[in-house]
C-alpha cells in the first residue's frame, strides 16, 4: 500500500469516528474510525521509514550491474 491508501485510511477513519452519527446492531462505528486512522498512521510511518531509508542510501545496491568473467581452460 503506498501514500495515497494510507492517506485514505486516514481520511475514511476520521470520517467514521467523528462524522457519523449512524448506529447499526454490534458495530461501534468510532471504533472502526479510530482503528482505521491507526492503520493509517501506521502505513504512512512504515512508508516514511522505507522511503527515508532509500534516500539515505541514495539509492544504491538497487542498479548495481554485476559482471562475472569466467575462465576458459582450454587443453
Amino acid at each position: 500500500m503506498g501514500i495515497g491508501g494510507c492517506i485514505i485510511l486516514l481520511a475514511v477513519g476520521a470520517i467514521l469516528a467523528f462524522g457519523v452519527h449512524w448506529h447499526l446492531a454490534g458495530v461501534n462505528l468510532t471504533v472502526v474510525g479510530v482503528v482505521l486512522m491507526a492503520a493509517g498512521l501506521i502505513g504512512v510511518a512504515v512508508y516514511a521509514r522505507v522511503l527515508g531509508r532509500r534516500r539515505y542510501l541514495g539509492g544504491r545496491g538497487v542498479d548495481e550491474v554485476v559482471v562475472e568473467e569466467r575462465r576458459r581452460d582450454v587443453l
